[in-house]
């Protein structure tokens, strides 16, 4: 384990920003991923109630807080982090699975259009940054459930970056930002980006990968990623996670970072966390 005093001495917040979409239309009406029963009740105004303490939490931090408009009819545009990818404001849409969430690709790429990024139109099926993470210079992109292979490569003609793949194979954890948390997502120059990750989430080949590329990553309990404590978005010092994620939380304050629970557990019933709230804006 990493000297705590040392981690604590280098761990630094960097000011974020984030797009979200406020919960007004969120419930649970069709099942696209284990998480979801539509038979159960949801309580919408819990759910609004729940994403304004991460929306408050995030504006606490300093971070630039951008909202998009909900549309009626696409309850799960609350996940903002499916809605697409960015980097050097160069946004890469989504282009989605399910034919309930296909709507939101195209209301996601007008409002990057109509705040100044350069729209990049997929080819490819994927979920945005629901199965891509920015990891220092490298990106990590998921395929299995939701995200082809093929928009990998197109990810890295777009931005002409390293590009590793991973394959999901827990259907519990459909997307890469289920199973893996960006600690550091600006690293210091000469110093190696951190992750936390679930390793029976990914299959030998892909386990292969992490364990070769993070050698000092956290790994999560099957419990704290059971309530998708590994769905968190960190500035660097700050992490924001789910409050019962306990045995995270213990492992983030011994590496050093600050980390803070928040209950989304009404947004969890459409199988979505703090990140899959989260999309960042990187200029």
């Amino acid at each position: 384990m990493a000297d705590t005093s040392i981690a604590a001495h280098r761990r630094t917040a960097s000011r974020r920003s984030v797009l979200m979409c406020r919960p007004e239309y969120f419930t649970v009406s069709y099942r696209i991923n284990p998480w979801m029963h539509p038979e159960r009740p949801t309580d919408t105004i819990l759910a609004v109630t729940q994403w304004d303490a991460l929306y408050q939490t995030y504006l606490s931090l300093g971070f630039d807080v951008h909202l998009i408009d909900p549309v009626d009819g696409l309850p799960d545009m609350v996940y903002a982090a499916n809605g697409g990818f960015i980097i050097d404001n160069i946004a890469y849409g989504a282009r989605f699975t399910y034919a309930e969430r296909q709507p939101e690709g195209p209301a996601y790429m007008e409002w990057f259009r109509d705040n100044g990024f350069d729209v990049r139109v997929p080819e490819n099926v994927n979920e945005g940054e629901g199965d891509f993470l920015l990891v220092g210079d490298v990106i990590l992109a998921g395929t299995g459930f939701r995200t082809e292979s093929k928009s990998h490569e197109e990810l890295h003609e777009i931005y002409g970056r390293d590009v590793v793949s991973l394959s999901l194979i827990n259907p519990s954890f459909y997307h890469l930002d289920t199973a893996i948390a960006v600690l550091d997502p600006d690293p210091a120059p000469g110093t190696v980006a951190n992750i936390a990750y679930l390793p029976s989430a990914f299959d030998e080949l892909s386990l292969g990968k992490l364990r070769e590329m993070f050698p000092d990553a956290v790994l999560v309990t099957e419990d704290d990623a059971a309530v998708l404590g590994l769905n968190s978005f960190s500035d660097g010092y700050n992490v924001v996670i789910a409050s019962r994620a306990k045995d995270f939380e213990r492992q983030l304050r011994e590496r050093g970072y600050n980390p803070i629970g928040v209950d989304l557990s009404e947004l969890l019933l459409g199988g979505g966390g703090v990140k899959c709230c989260t999309l960042e804006l990187r200029r």
